[in-house]
């Protein structure tokens, strides 16, 4: 039976990759590696570097495949994300039928592959189409929003309170619900929307990487700069992958 190792890797800072994650590679027959296109290459690069640092298997080759665009005309946002994932599925039941029987291959995943990631619901849609068998594991990995939090120098929760973590969608429909909300895949920029300008955020781009911005204070004071910092780094690089903390209230605060 072949294996599929699901492997997080960080987010981007070589060092954030665990052992485990060094053995999974290792013990790997194949190591897929995704090309999303144009002005996206430093992603590649970065899984590219990771690979070069730590196999050491001789017999471990890396194979690249084309991530296919979303299409979102005409489609609610869960058509149009049904409708990749199978794209995907499809993609990657002929990477895994391109390892030998009985070997081993891997994906490795921004992050932690539990958290705003799919390539598990991929791997079970690759399963159902499959005559072939095959199983999988999990190793996880360093998330943006430890990242995030190690980079500020802070912790997530006020004392004794919970911690949100949600989209920039989910931001803009319902508002700030919690003390402690983390945003992500946020391309809109929702804090813009929200009406708590004594709110504190955090917020950093990159993180793990040598293109690390952080910034951070009041909403109301430093949102304008945020937008700037943003937009001048998406065009610098061509891409950007940025999260948030909003934090509201006070520690060791009564409620």
């Amino acid at each position: 039976m072949r294996h599929i190792h699901i492997i997080g890797i960080g987010t981007g800072n070589p060092e954030h990759v665990t052992i485990q994650a060094i053995n999974a590679m290792n013990a790997a027959d194949a190591v897929f590696l995704p090309t999303k296109g144009e002005g996206k290459e430093g992603l590649a690069l970065v899984r590219r570097d990771i690979c070069e640092r730590y196999i050491s298997n001789p017999r471990c080759s890396i194979i690249d495949y084309e991530v296919p665009k979303r299409q979102t005309e005409g489609r609610s946002y869960v058509q149009s994300v049904a409708e990749w994932h199978a794209a995907l599925a499809d993609s990657y039941v002929d990477l895994i039928l391109s390892l030998p029987p009985n070997g081993a291959g891997a994906f490795l995943v921004w992050g932690d592959p539990s958290l705003y990631d799919s390539t598990i619901r991929i791997i079970e849609r690759a399963r159902e189409r499959m005559t072939v068998e095959f199983d999988y594991s999990i190793v996880p990995g360093i998330t943006s929003v430890q990242a995030l939090a190690a980079s500020h120098r802070i912790p997530l929760n006020h004392v004794g309170k919970p911690v949100e973590i949600t989209t920039g969608r989910r931001l803009s429909e319902l508002g700030l619900q919690s003390e402690s909300t983390v945003v992500m895949l946020d391309g809109e920029q929702s804090f813009r929307k929200i009406d708590e300008p004594d709110a504190e955020i955090f917020w950093g781009a990159y993180l793990g990487t040598e293109d690390e911005i952080i910034l951070s204070g009041r909403l109301g004071d430093i949102a304008e700069e945020i937008l700037k910092a943003r937009a001048e780094a998406r065009q610098r690089h061509g891409w950007i992958m940025d999260i948030y903390l909003l934090r509201k209230g006070q520690d060791l605060e009564e409620t």
